[in-house]
C-alpha cells in the first residue's frame, strides 16, 4: 500500500527537519523579527483570546523584543541542556555495559589474574581489548545515530539501532582479526559482544524510565508550536496531550492560512479553550510566534499545500527550531513506515501488517514455552491460590466464560474465581452504579461482588494467571488486545472487528496503558494500534512493562 502526500507538503513526513546554529543567531526577516509589526502580523486578540504578538514601536517595543528573544535563548538552553546530560547518560550506560561484559568474557576465558604471570604473551592483547572496547563501542553507536534525540525515548528505532551498531561492530572486528591474523578466543567474543549488546538495550530501557519519569513530572519537554486549521490542528493537539511520556508541551497552535483555506477551516474557539491550548497567530507570522511562545519544536499539520509548507521550511532554516511534519494516519508506526520518492515526490509507503507468516509461526512457539514453563515453574503457587479461593468462598476455583478469540471464534476463557458464585445474577441491581460512561464494560472500584480474596488476586493481577492455560491451548497470546465477551462483540463498529485479526493476549497495550482507568475508545485505539504495528520486539517490550505495570498496581481493580 502506498499514500501519497498531496504536494510537496508531504516531502519530509516521518523525517525531523534539524537545523541547528548558534543560539542567538537570529534569522528573522525584518517584518517578523520579535517585536517588529509587519503588514501581515496580527493585532488584537487572536481567535484562541490571546494577545496578538505585535510590537508597538518606540522603546517599549524594542525592551519588549530583546526580553523575549533573551527568554527563548533560555528556553533553547534549556532543552539542548537536558538532551546533552540524557545523551552523556547514556554513553555512560554503554560503555558500563561493555565494561562489564569485557571484564565478564575475559574471567570466564581467562579465570583469575594469575594466568597474567604464566601467559603474559596471550594475555595480554585481551587485557587491551578489555580496555579499549567500551571506546570503540561508543564510537560504533555514535556512528549508526543511536545518540541521535530524535530517536531517544520512544519507539523500537533506538533499540534497532543498538543492535544493528552492535552486529556491524563485531563484523567488523572479525574482519579485521582475519586481515591482521590476530587470535582472538572465540569464547571471549561469543560472551563479550552479546553481554554488551543486551546490557546496553538494558541501559537504554534503564534511560528511557527515567526519562519517562521526568516527562510525567514536566521536565525533559519538548516545546511544540502545532500549524494547522480546523479539526486536523485540533487532532494533532489531542494526541500531543494524550501521551505525557512523547515528551511534548503544546505551547500554542498558529493558524494555517494557505491558498484556498477559509474561515470555517479555522479551529474553534471552544474547542482550543477546553485543550488548553492559545492560538497565537498564523502561518504568516510564524517565527514571531515562535519567539514569543519559546517553542523549540513545529509540527505542521498535513492539509497544508506544498508551496506554503516549502516557504514555511525556508523561512525557518537557522532559527534552532525542529521541523515535523505530520501525516494523516495515525497509529501506524514503525516499520512499516517508509518514504519512497517517486518522479521528485515523496511517496508515505505502507507495508502489510505482519499478521501471517513465520513470525506468526514464531509467536506462537514462543507463546507456548514461556506459558508452560511459568505454569510448570509456579505450580504450587498456582495450587495454593486456587485453594484459598475455595477457601473463602462457596464455588469453584475457577471462573470459566465465553470469549471471542481469532476470528471471531468462541473459547473458553480461565480465571481465578474473584467474585461471589451470584456476581452475574447482582449485576443488574449494580447498573447503575458503573463507573463506565459508555456501558459497554461493567466497572467499579469498590464492587460489593468482589470476595476479600478475591481483591488481592486483582490488586496484583493474579486472577488472570489461569488465562496461561488458553496460551498453552492456542486459544490467545501472551500480548494482545484484551479478550472481548460476545455481548461486546454484538455492539462492535465496523473498524472495531480488526481486533479480532490477532488471538487476545494475557496483556498487551491496554494493561500497561491503565488497564480499568481507561476508556472504552482508547482501549479500542491502542488495541488496533497493537494490530496495526505487532512484531516480536514490541512483544518482548510490552512484556517488559508488564512487570513494572503489575508492580504498580495501576488501574488494577
Amino acid at each position: 500500500m502506498t499514500e501519497t502526500m498531496s504536494g510537496d507538503a508531504r516531502a519530509s513526513a516521518g523525517s525531523n527537519f534539524v537545523s541547528r546554529s548558534r543560539p542567538g543567531a537570529a534569522p528573522y526577516p525584518p517584518q517578523t523579527r520579535p517585536g517588529a509589526a509587519g503588514p501581515s502580523s496580527p493585532s488584537g486578540p487572536t481567535p484562541g483570546g490571546q494577545p496578538g504578538w505585535t510590537g508597538t514601536g518606540g522603546r517599549h517595543s524594542v525592551a519588549r523584543a530583546h526580553s523575549v528573544a533573551a527568554l527563548e535563548n533560555v528556553a533553547y538552553r534549556a532543552q539542548v541542556s537536558w538532551e546533552r546530560r540524557y545523551v552523556r547518560l547514556l554513553i555512560l550506560f554503554d560503555a558500563a555495559a561493555c565494561v562489564v561484559a569485557a571484564g565478564l568474557a575475559f574471567f570466564v576465558r581467562f579465570g583469575d589474574l594469575v594466568d597474567f604471570e604464566t601467559k603474559p604473551v596471550s594475555i595480554k592483547p585481551y587485557i587491551l581489548m578489555t580496555v579499549l572496547l567500551p571506546l570503540a563501542w561508543v564510537l560504533a553507536m555514535s556512528l549508526n545515530r543511536a545518540y541521535e534525540t530524535r530517536f531517544l525515548g520512544g519507539g523500537s528505532e533506538e533499540f534497532r539501532r543498538v543492535v544493528n551498531a552492535a552486529a556491524r561492530f563485531t563484523a567488523a572486528l572479525a574482519i579485521i582479526s582475519y586481515a591482521t591474523k590476530a587470535e582472538i578466543a572465540r569464547s571471549y567474543v561469543l560472551i563479550a559482544f552479546p553481554a554488551a549488546t543486551l546490557l546496553s538495550v538494558a541501559g537504554r530501557v534503564i534511560g528511557r524510565g527515567i526519562l519517562h519519569r521526568m516527562r510525567r513530572a514536566g521536565r525533559c519537554l519538548h516545546r511544540v508550536l502545532v500549524v494547522g486549521a480546523g479539526e486536523s490542528a485540533a487532532t494533532l493537539v489531542r494526541l500531543a496531550q494524550r501521551d505525557p511520556t512523547s515528551g511534548w508541551s503544546v505551547v500554542g497552535v498558529v493558524l494555517d492560512r494557505s491558498p484556498g483555506r477559509h474561515s470555517h477551516d479555522r479551529p474553534e474557539r471552544s474547542g482550543f479553550d477546553l485543550l488548553g491550548v492559545p492560538i497565537v497567530g498564523t502561518s504568516e507570522t510564524l517565527h514571531t510566534a515562535i519567539t514569543a511562545t519559546h517553542a523549540t519544536t513545529v509540527a505542521i499539520c498535513p492539509q497544508m499545500d506544498g508551496e506554503t509548507l516549502r516557504r514555511v521550511l525556508w523561512t525557518l532554516e537557522g532559527s534552532d527550531v525542529d521541523v515535523l511534519v505530520s501525516s494523516a494516519l495515525t497509529d501506524v508506526t514503525g516499520p512499516r513506515i517508509s518514504i519512497r520518492p517517486v518522479a521528485g515526490l515523496p511517496l508515505l509507503h505502507i507495508e502489510e501488517p505482519e499478521l501471517s507468516g513465520t513470525r506468526r509461526v514464531m509467536k506462537g512457539v514462543f507463546d507456548r514455552c514461556v506459558a508452560g514453563t511459568v505454569i510448570l515453574l509456579f505450580l504450587p503457587v498456582l495450587l495454593g491460590l486456587g485453594i484459598a479461593v475455595r477457601l473463602t468462598s462457596r464455588g469453584p476455583a475457577l471462573f470459566k466464560q465465553t470469549r471471542v478469540g481469532r476470528g471471531g471464534e468462541h473459547f473458553t476463557m480461565f480465571k481465578f474465581r474473584s467474585m461471589y458464585v451470584d456476581a452475574e445474577a447482582r449485576k443488574a441491581e449494580l447498573e447503575s452504579r458503573n463507573e463506565r460512561a459508555e456501558g459497554l464494560l461493567f466497572k467499579m472500584r469498590d464492587d460489593p461482588r468482589v470476595t476479600r480474596v478475591g481483591k488481592f488476586l486483582r490488586k496484583w493481577s493474579l486472577d488472570e494467571l489461569p488465562q496461561l492455560i488458553n496460551v498453552l491451548n492456542g486459544s490467545m497470546s501472551l500480548v494482545g488486545p484484551r479478550p472481548p465477551l460476545p455481548s461486546e462483540v454484538a455492539r462492535y463498529e465496523d473498524d472495531v472487528h480488526r481486533r479480532l485479526m490477532v488471538k487476545p493476549g494475557l496483556t498487551g497495550l491496554w494493561q500497561i496503558s491503565g488497564r480499568s482507568d481507561l476508556e472504552w475508545d482508547e482501549s479500542v485505539r491502542l488495541d488496533l494500534r497493537y494490530v496495526e504495528n505487532w512484531s516480536l520486539a514490541m512483544d518482548f517490550v510490552i512484556l517488559w512493562r508488564t512487570v513494572f505495570a503489575v508492580l504498580r498496581r495501576e488501574g488494577a481493580y
